[in-house]
């Protein structure tokens, strides 16, 4: 189990490492704190225009020069809905307007942590593509000629996006 803590942060006593519900857990025997190890929420935004696909490249490791949806951690006191949105205008430059939930889904081959996405559909109300942020740049994609993405995640969903845009995809007439 890899943990952050060593000690209690309510009473600082040493944790000791039990199996609870199934999962090693970090208790603490004074006070009884558990530390559950979850997944960092995220949030993103799948824009399709024209049958092409929005994506911004990558400025940092991990993936870095790697292509994602606009997407990104959900701050503290901030709503999914709302972290969607700021991903777009701050990674790509554009203002959107979110259409509902595209898929919930976990992801883990991020090196900083296990994640779970929110991600929404949505299309563009305002402003125009500059890459900002962490992005390098952006761009639209025919969905059947899209460049390598990151996160075994988006390639998941991406590959689903594909069978409803692309008739046959999956040797299915």
């Amino acid at each position: 189990m890899t943990n952050i803590y060593k000690f209690c942060p309510i009473c600082k006593e040493k944790l000791i490492e039990r199996v609870e519900g199934g999962y090693p857990r970090l208790r603490c025997p004074h006070c009884g704190f558990v530390y559950y190890h979850n997944p960092a929420p995220t949030a993103g935004v799948l824009v399709i225009e024209d049958g092409r696909l929005l994506l911004v490249k990558r400025r940092f490791e991990p993936y870095r020069g790697f292509w994602v949806m606009p997407s990104g951690y959900i701050e503290y006191q901030e709503s999914a809905s709302e972290t969607a949105v700021r991903e777009a205008e701050e990674e790509a430059g554009v203002c959107v307007e979110l259409d509902g939930i595209h898929a919930v889904e976990s992801c883990f081959d991020d090196p900083r942590g296990n994640t779970v996405m929110i991600l929404y559909r949505g299309h563009i109300i305002d402003g125009s593509l500059k890459a900002g942020d962490d992005a390098e740049e952006v761009a639209f994609f025919a969905i059947n000629n899209l460049p390598e993405i990151a996160f075994d995640l988006q390639k998941r969903i991406l590959s689903k996006l594909k069978e409803e845009y692309i008739p046959g995809v999956n040797g299915e007439n």
